[in-house]
């Protein structure tokens, strides 16, 4: 069996992290039915924030990805 490619290896890996994290946000959407669950603004705001903070920590390795390697 030939040895699969790190390109053909990311996109097999993304595919399957993106779609695991799209039914994540779909199931936190679901929140949203008043009928049952109640929630305050301030709670929305931490989900909000907490979540923006993961999307630019995340963009941010890929800019940068050697700020993850440790170096002496």
């Amino acid at each position: 069996m030939p040895k699969e490619s790190k390109n053909a290896r990311f996109r097999r890996v993304a595919e399957k992290r993106v779609q695991n994290i799209i039914i994540g946000i779909r199931s936190l959407a679901q929140l949203s039915n008043r009928q049952v669950y109640e929630w305050e603004g301030k709670q929305l705001e931490k989900i909000w924030k907490t979540l923006e903070l993961e999307i630019a920590s995340c963009k941010s390795s890929f800019s940068h990805p050697e700020s993850k390697i440790f170096k002496f």
